[in-house]
């Protein structure tokens, strides 16, 4: 084994990396269940005990926990929120009451105080800089007061809400006359019943806006709430007597999941947590704060450790490329001892002995491989953490690396175990080879006729099943069954690869060697290059098989995140039309919509800001139609047909709109079962302060549109007839580039800020940038595990590359005495290489693409029409990478080939 480090040494590396990368992954999971366990625990902060119960404790049940003996406080836990508005710019906050002891707050102050009676808010830091407030400066919380409807009020009448038509749309914007009102302000359809089944409280919610101090600001270093971007704290007079104000007559009184306890000096822990569980009884249960934040984590991850899982299968693939890569050298280390093993048999050694000293070998090296990987492993991880706690993330981190023998047992084991199974066959090579029959050096043992028969037909059942099973797949997707489509497309997927990599011994060799005489042309340094590769099938199938399993899996993620995000993108933009809207409407407490022009400033204040592409004005007003004899109030809103086709990202979303015609969203049309053709008749709509509107009823021919939200659409003139006077009350903005939402938007924001009137800034692009951003993100991460595979195979490459020069010295010799230069041998070596990564390359890519496609066709189908794409950038990359790598592999085998003389290799025994 002393004289083979050399030839171990890539090996080595490859489960280097491969148990690297699994103990990087076991102490990563630690980490991140240590830091979702620590960011719940902070929620209670130095609660002694914490009550829960799935039922819920209502306030009798908090009163009876403050009376129990050896409890000197109980607060339960309480997470409420609400819009705060300071100028023009708005927010919604998460806020908690303010701690009857010092042990339940969570928070640090950063400068002046917790609010200590009403009408006092403490903030979050950033919070406040976002606002633009300091201590002192007063901030507005909008909240939602249940008010009973004034006598003789009509309980039918409704408004639409104005809201933005790229987003999902909200149930006020169409009510029906005839129809009833639920307590969350949703329309219920109209019904033939003279009565409806339940009587239900007679009001609605209105908005209440409360003037309140900012007294101090706060800091969550432990992450207490870093999940809801920080909490403020409110008193909890505020918060009580608010909360009372919301409720619907005839809802149960508020009830809480938990209560934190704080216990008496010198109270008896386990004696109050009995006396707590006894007197609440039920399925209350009484927990230390960490035993509940254990509980709690466990709660969100369903008991299992998710993420740590889906990093161990990529872990599982980077040792399987590893296998193979050990494999292959023990399998040329093997051939290259032949005559070794020989003399070794004609000197009384038996086959078990020559197995046994191949199985050593492979153990040693996995052991010392594996060692050296889980520290390397255990350095990345604290180099990580290191990195982290350098940065303000919100959330926090351990400083140093806690090692469980679990992060350390298990990759030394699988480590091992992975080397000492990769070796099987190269020892049983070893055994057949005979005491005389062997004395001179031979290839790697081959394949039998009889194995080989055996070998193609797994193959073949393997790839034609597994091939069926993925149409199947896809189909069954474009039925609507995502779920079984899906599962049966990844059995299908996994089956047929497993069939091309059994098999890549009968095909791989020959492609490679095929495509190097394409290439290479008639040039000899080429064709012996090409040859070369057919010289030994078995390790030029194993190394590009290697290669292939790595680069179709990167192919295969590639492709299904571009196909993912242009069908999203498709999907969104029927859906979401415009990019962005700016609005200002009024509303009054019976739902109905008092409109309220935009500030004249506000078009080209936007249209100055950087990224926004376009500006249309829409004018707006309620108007009623006739559906199936009930008198319906939708909003209408007029744009300009050719601005507004100009704008959209779905053309279709506003085809055919003209004098004479109105667009109907194809989820109203839906509901109210409107068709492309129908008449409808829109007439303005009485509202709070113009009881009698100017206007002409107008007869319009219905468009069932993919146009989004639940507004009606018209030109501006058919509005100005229907309902006299319409001022514009919003605009739609397009956007240069819909992947820059997530900064125009804010830009947007503050360039309004100070108008007259606060303007709403909501839009789709948001959505859709972080939509595909998420994207984006998983792919990377994907794709940057992957990429782990793909570096110890091209490691594998390299040490291909290696032993053939080493198993080759006499033919690289015998080239060089008939006239070969150095130069041309170390060609023949690059040109070897680069044919092996490339193919390999290549047949992932192709593999990769097809895979990617069929599963996103299995999986998307049921969101609509999926777009398949190819990910050309990445193609480019990982080809570019596989070519570059296959000619680096080969510079120190190169160098070593043709550093030899011509008279010392031949002199090789």
């Amino acid at each position: 084994m002393r004289r083979s480090i050399g030839r171990l040494s890539a090996a080595g590396i490859a489960i280097l990396i491969g148990t690297a990368f699994l103990t990087a992954t076991l102490l990563a999971g630690t980490v991140i269940n240590r830091i979702t366990t620590d960011s719940i625990a902070a929620q209670f902060a130095d609660s002694d005990l914490v009550v829960a119960s799935n039922a819920g404790i209502d306030q009798a049940g908090v009163a009876e926990i403050r009376g129990t003996e050896g409890v000197e406080a109980a607060d339960p836990q309480v997470l409420r929120a609400f819009e705060l508005v300071s100028g023009g710019k708005r927010t919604y906050q998460v806020v908690v009451p303010t701690a009857s002891d010092p042990r339940f707050e969570a928070q640090e102050l950063v400068e002046g105080a917790m609010p200590a009676r009403s009408g006092q808010i403490a903030l979050p830091s950033d919070v406040a800089e976002r606002l633009g407030l300091g201590l002192g400066d007063t901030v507005t919380v909008v909240r939602s007061v249940w008010t009973p409807n004034a006598e003789g009020a009509a309980t039918e009448q409704g408004a639409p809400t104005d809201a933005t038509d790229g987003e999902t749309a909200t149930p006020e914007e169409t009510t029906p006359a005839d129809g009833a009102t639920d307590e969350a302000g949703s329309e219920t359809a109209p019904t033939d019943q003279d009565a409806p089944v339940e009587e239900e409280p007679a009001g609605t919610f209105v908005d209440t806006n409360e003037k309140l101090t900012l007294v101090g600001t706060l800091d969550d270093p432990m992450g207490a709430y870093a999940q809801v971007g920080g909490a403020g704290v409110l008193s909890d007079e505020d918060l009580t007597a608010w909360e009372a104000e919301s409720f619907v007559p005839g809802e149960s009184a508020t009830a809480y999941n938990a209560v934190l306890v704080a216990l008496a000096p010198g109270a008896d822990l386990e004696a109050v947590r009995s006396s707590v569980t006894g007197s609440l009884g039920g399925d209350t249960k009484v927990w230390t704060s960490a035993e509940y934040a254990k509980e709690q984590a466990a709660q969100m991850t369903g008991g299992e450790d998710v993420f740590t899982y889906v990093i161990l299968t990529f872990a599982a693939i980077a040792l399987l490329v590893a296998a193979l890569v050990i494999a292959n050298t023990f399998q040329v280390l093997v051939a290259q001892r032949t005559r070794t093993l020989a003399l070794l048999r004609c000197v009384g050694a038996d086959r078990k002995q020559l197995a046994r000293s191949v199985l050593l070998e492979a153990v040693i090296l996995g052991l010392v491989a594996s060692v050296a990987g889980i520290l390397f492993g255990i350095g990345l991880v604290q180099l990580a953490l290191t990195v982290a706690g350098s940065m303000d993330l919100g959330i926090p981190l351990p400083s140093v690396v806690q090692v469980t023998p679990v992060a350390v047992l298990v990759p030394l084991l699988v480590g091992t175990i992975v080397t000492l199974v990769a070796s099987f066959s190269p020892a049983r090579a070893a055994t057949r080879v005979a005491p005389l029959a062997a004395l001179r050096p031979s290839d790697a043992p081959t394949l039998t006729s009889g194995a080989g028969r055996v070998r193609l037909a797994i193959s073949s059942i393997l790839v034609v099943g597994g091939a069926g099973l993925l149409v199947l797949g896809v189909l069954l997707g474009q039925q609507g069954s995502a779920e079984a489509g899906l599962l049966a497309a990844t059995a299908g997927g996994a089956a047929s690869f497993v069939g091309v990599l059994v098999g890549a011994i009968f095909w791989l060799p020959k492609v490679v060697s095929l495509v190097g005489k394409v290439l290479t042309g008639s040039g000899s340094t080429a064709k012996l290059a090409a040859a070369n590769t057919l010289r030994n099938p078995r390790r030029t199938a194993a190394t590009s098989t290697a290669l292939l399993i790595g680069v179709t899996l990167v192919a295969m993620m590639s492709t299904g995140a571009v196909s993912a995000r242009m069908s999203m993108n498709n999907e969104l933009d029927g859906r979401y039309p415009v990019d962005v809207s700016l609005a200002t409407d009024g509303y009054d407490e019976y739902g109905g919509n008092q409109p309220v022009a935009l500030p004249q400033s506000t078009i080209g204040t936007a249209e100055k800001v950087d990224g926004v592409e376009s500006v249309v004005p829409l004018t707006a007003t309620s108007v009623t139609v006739d559906l199936d004899g009930n008198d319906v109030t939708f909003l209408a809103r007029g744009v300009d047909p050719g601005a507004a086709a100009a704008l959209v990202r779905d053309e279709k979303a506003v085809e055919g709109l003209a004098p004479g015609t109105v667009v109907v969203p194809a989820g109203v049309a839906e509901d109210w079962g409107i068709s492309t053709g129908d008449e409808l008749e829109l007439a303005a709509a009485p509202l709070p302060e113009d009881a009698n509107p100017q206007g002409t009823p107008a007869t319009l021919e219905a468009l069932v549109t993919p146009m989004g939200g639940r507004a009606l659409l018209v030109t501006p003139q058919t509005l100005e007839g229907v309902a006299t006077g319409t001022p514009v009350t919003s605009a739609w903005v397009g956007l240069a580039d819909v992947n820059d939402a997530a900064s125009v938007v804010p830009a947007l924001q503050d360039a309004l800020a100070e108008t007259d009137l606060p303007i709403d800034v909501t839009g789709a692009a948001v959505e859709r940038a972080m939509y595909q951003k998420v994207v984006d993100t998983i792919l990377g991460v994907i794709v940057g595990l992957l990429a782990v595979a793909v570096v110890i195979a091209l490691i594998g490459v390299a040490n291909t590359l290696s032993l053939s020069v080493i198993e080759r010295r006499r033919e690289s010799a015998t080239l060089r005495a008939i006239g070969l230069s150095r130069s041309q041998l170390r060609w023949m070596l690059a040109i070897e290489g680069m044919l092996i990564a490339g193919v390999g390359a290549v047949l992932g890519i192709l593999l990769g693409i097809a895979y990617g496609w069929a599963g996103a066709s299995a999986a998307l189908a049921v969101m609509g029409d999926v777009t398949l794409a190819v990910p050309w950038r990445d193609v480019a990359l990982v080809l570019v990478v596989a070519l570059v790598a296959g000619l680096l592999a080969s510079v120190i085998p190169g160098r070593s080939a043709a550093r030899t003389s011509p008279v010392e290799a031949l002199a090789v025994d």
